[in-house]
């Protein structure tokens, strides 16, 4: 199995410190391909945690490093209208030219989430039906064949201009770990792109994600097991910790403790990082997207320098 590294970019640090400049971005995207990374990522949100747009924000990433990977971490379809996204992402797969993974999501129940739904004049409590029809509608537009549609989205004979680059468009990864995620991911993503499970926990529910495809009559082996990890390195273990810990509470206005239960986080040496990765290799992740606590240049460069050690 081919195993793959991903890098997310601080766009939400940024804004947090009151940095919006974008070319300090595109320097880490430089660096992150110069290290050898596979990907290069992008979170989403409009207003409850404001950050750079990553569809525009990716299109100057894809022009500046042409040779790895891009993609979102996760986008929130269900705040778009879909014949738009449709259009930009197949702008955007054309720019990078099939380089793109599309990661989605329906966004947390929370009070932030919910405000910012009603300003994008979005219904939560549909959440997860726009986005699984708005993505449906998006894979229909994608073939570039006249398109009619009647649902939340009205279409007559839409055809759609670009394409993408690849065929049917950009792949779809897809996170949660309900029963029904599950389901979601196995019978209509090409991958499973979790934040939560340990790596023993990643291996049980990828069996069912495959178990699920398998069922419906796809190729499981076809489908891509990825996993969103949040990285504080650090010789000094307590020192990572504390790192890890302030940075989560900044990011979220929640206790590190509680985040920490809901989300797979690595903090100290880099010996370390080394087992506990390899742990989700094992378990079946092909595909690693590291987010790290502060301190990019020097995290890039010390997995640049593990690496190799790992045999992936």
């Amino acid at each position: 199995m081919t195993v793959k590294l991903g890098y997310l970019l601080p766009t939400r640090e940024q804004i947090m410190e009151g940095r919006p400049e974008a070319a300090p971005l595109l320097a880490l995207a430089e660096r992150a391909e110069r290290c050898g990374f596979d990907s290069v990522w992008v979170g989403d949100s409009l207003l409850a945690r404001p950050r750079h747009d990553p569809l525009t924000l990716l299109a100057g990433v894809a022009g500046r490093v042409p040779r790895v990977e891009i993609g979102t971490a996760v986008l929130l379809p269900a705040l778009r209208n879909p014949v738009v996204l449709a259009h930009q992402v197949a702008t955007l797969d054309q720019v990078s030219e099939g380089r793109l993974i599309l990661g989605v999501g329906f966004a947390a129940d929370a009070p932030s989430i919910h405000a910012e739904f009603a300003a994008a004049g979005v219904p939560f409590d549909k959440r997860v039906g726009r986005m699984m029809e708005g993505l449906r509608l998006a894979r229909a537009l994608w073939t570039g064949e006249p398109v009619d549609w009647d649902g939340r989205w009205t279409v007559k004979q839409g055809v759609l201009a670009p394409t993408p680059y690849r065929a049917g468009g950009p792949p779809l990864w897809i996170g949660g770990n309900l029963a029904s995620s599950l389901e979601r991911a196995g019978r209509w993503f090409d991958g499973w792109f979790p934040i939560a499970p340990s790596a023993p926990k990643f291996a049980e529910q990828w069996a069912e994600v495959k178990s699920i495809a398998t069922a419906a009559g796809r190729d499981a082996n076809a489908l891509t097991g990825a996993m969103y990890l949040t990285v504080a390195l650090d010789d000094d273990a307590a020192k990572a910790d504390e790192r890890l810990n302030g940075f989560l509470e900044r990011y979220y206005s929640q206790p590190a403790a509680i985040l920490r239960r809901r989300q797979a986080c690595y903090a100290g040496p880099a010996a370390g990082l080394g087992e506990w990765l390899s742990g989700y290799v094992g378990a079946g992740v092909s595909h690693l997207m590291l987010r790290f606590a502060g301190e990019h240049e020097a995290h890039m460069d010390t997995v640049s320098r593990l690496r190799p050690t790992l045999g992936w």
